[in-house]
């Protein structure tokens, strides 16, 4: 079932949509905020007893297409992950690890690929809020939602 809610926020449209992609991932959302788009997923396994934690991976996956580059050179392939593809992977992971119930020890993981991105709308922000959308809608017993914002000064203010 294709679900689409969109809102007009500071001037562009905020959109999530769902039902039409990724849909063996237990939840995926398409988040678009004016020309930037993210793939977030969510999918969860069988739990494990032989770990005593509770195993999240979050995966957050900026592609040179995204902004428009193809590799060239001697190197054409994307590579290890930047440092901010890293920070925005734990940007995502620290609101959203004490949202599930103590003890839950199903595997879960959820990747975030930025498909577009346009420099006034950081991707990095969309993808938390793609991330608690896909988590919401899938059957993890994820406490949410949640969201980001991006804060910063102008004028020293």
């Amino acid at each position: 079932m294709y679900i689409r809610e969109n809102i007009q926020f500071n001037g562009k449209e905020l959109a999530l949509e769902t039902g039409q992609i990724a849909r063996q991932a237990d939840g995926a959302v398409l988040a678009t905020y004016g020309d930037t788009h993210v793939l977030v997923t969510a999918v969860t396994a069988e739990p494990r007893d032989d770990i005593d934690y509770f195993p999240l991976r979050v995966d957050y996956e900026e592609r040179f297409y995204a902004s428009g580059k193809i590799p060239g050179g001697f190197f054409k392939r994307e590579g290890r992950p930047s440092d901010v593809a890293v920070l925005s992977g734990r940007m995502i992971d620290r609101p959203i690890r004490p949202l599930f119930p103590k003890g839950y020890k199903d595997e879960v993981q959820i990747v975030a690929t930025v498909l577009s991105a346009e420099p006034d709308c950081p991707p990095n922000v969309l993808a938390i809020l793609g991330a608690s959308a896909a988590l919401m809608i899938s059957e993890a017993p994820f406490k949410g939602p949640i969201a980001g914002v991006k804060v910063g000064r102008k004028e020293g203010r």
